[in-house]
Formats: structure tokens, C-alpha cells, sequence
């Protein structure tokens, strides 16, 4: 059965895949959500690779699912290690050589977020309360609060070097909800560096923690009806 490794995003918590796991475990599977030294001004993106490298410990078998900025972490555990399959969740997908800080501008990420929020009737202006915990249950945000802490700036200036893609199945699930990513935004990124399509889960961006079945239920699916390589 396949392992799942689950990559967090910003900050680095494990807790952000508390909801996801016990489901998966449910459903038969190994479930691993890597800690990452988020905070650590000292720790770039081998630091994380690395991690995640020593979660896998050697399993070939695996489902590697990265979360927003974890997006960066995952092709460089996929260029030392083997995968079956890779799979985005509202992640900021990277090019080869680019940092997470180009990431914005490159892809026009500001301007997409700034047009939805006009059509949604919400702030533009980032915070938290808006474009991350818009639809996260009050509870699991109070249950958060002693797990939270700072995202180091060096892995946004620390470019993603890898070479390509792994020849697996590779999908992009995105939050229908997400205000930090917008949907229409993450079909065009998909489509444009992975040659994928979107698949869909209602959500905002941190989907795991609002809806984590509609996302275990889509994590499942994969394994059911496998995807050719892109």
C-alpha cells in the first residue's frame, strides 16, 4: 500500500495535516506529515528536502503531497528519491532555478488575487483572517494557535535547483475557495508548467484543515484511477 508524505507549507507544521491523516489511516494507508524547520534562518530547502528524505526512509512507494510553499520542497525529494506519484494542494508550483520570492511576479500571482477579491466582494489587502482561515472552523483555528510560528525569509530567496520533472503521475488539486490562490490561477499554473488540469475540492487554501475529507476522498481517488505521467 502506498505511503503518504505530507509536505506543509509556510511555517513548516506538521499539525496542518493533523485533520488528514487519521483519515488516511483509516483507509489503510501509511500517513507521515513532516515538521519542517520553518523558523530556522539557518535551514534552506535542502534542509528541507532532507526531512523529508528521512520521513520516506527508503520507501519507493509513496504519495509525496505538497502543500503551498511546500511546492518548492517537492521536486527536490523527487530528484533524490524515488516517488509513485506527486501531488500539489494549493501549492506554488516552481520552475527550474526560480526562489519562491520570483515566485509572485513570475506567475502574476498578486494581480490574480487582488482581481478576485474584487469580484468577491473582500479586502484586497493580504491578511491571515481573510485569505487563509476564511473557512477553517473557529475550533480548529483556536486548536492552531500554540502550533503557529514565522516562516523564515532565506528559503524565499534560495532558488529551487532541479533539473525537471519525475516521470510519475502528477496532479494539482486547488481549493474551489482558495483566495490566497485563486482557482482560475491555479488552472492556468497547472496548465502552463504541468500540463495538467486542476482537479477540484471545495475549500479555501488551507483545504486540510477546512475539508480534510473532500480532500482525503480526492487523494484516495488517485490511487483508484491512476493518471499517465504528464
Amino acid at each position: 500500500m502506498p505511503i503518504f508524505i505530507l509536505i506543509p507549507g509556510a511555517g513548516g507544521v506538521a499539525w496542518y495535516w493533523h485533520r488528514v491523516v487519521p483519515l488516511l489511516q483509516a483507509a489503510g494507508h501509511d500517513a507521515i506529515a513532516v515538521d519542517l524547520p520553518g523558523d530556522d534562518e539557518h535551514a534552506g530547502l535542502s534542509t528541507y528536502a532532507d526531512r523529508v528524505v528521512t520521513a520516506i526512509h527508503g520507501r519507493t512507494d509513496v504519495a509525496l503531497v505538497a502543500q503551498s510553499l511546500g511546492g518548492f520542497t517537492a521536486p527536490l525529494v523527487c530528484a533524490r528519491v524515488r516517488v509513485r506519484r506527486l501531488v500539489f494542494v494549493n501549492a506554488m508550483i516552481p520552475v527550474p532555478g526560480a526562489t519562491a520570492a520570483d515566485w509572485w511576479g513570475n506567475t502574476g500571482s498578486i494581480a490574480a488575487r487582488t482581481a478576485a477579491a474584487r469580484r468577491g466582494g473582500y479586502t484586497a489587502r493580504f491578511d491571515p483572517t481573510t485569505y487563509f482561515l476564511n473557512d477553517v472552523p473557529p475550533e480548529i483555528i483556536k486548536q492552531g494557535e500554540p502550533h503557529v510560528h514565522d516562516q523564515a525569509e532565506r528559503v524565499f530567496a534560495e532558488p529551487c535547483r532541479f533539473e525537471g520533472w519525475p516521470d510519475v503521475a502528477i496532479h494539482v488539486i486547488a481549493g474551489r475557495d482558495d483566495r490566497f490562490s485563486p482557482i482560475d490561477f491555479q488552472r492556468r499554473i497547472a496548465r502552463t508548467r504541468l500540463n495538467v488540469d486542476v482537479d477540484e475540492v471545495p475549500g479555501g487554501h488551507l483545504v486540510a484543515l477546512s475539508n480534510p475529507r473532500g480532500l482525503v476522498d480526492r487523494l484516495l481517488a488517485y490511487l483508484r484511477h491512476p493518471r499517465r505521467p504528464a
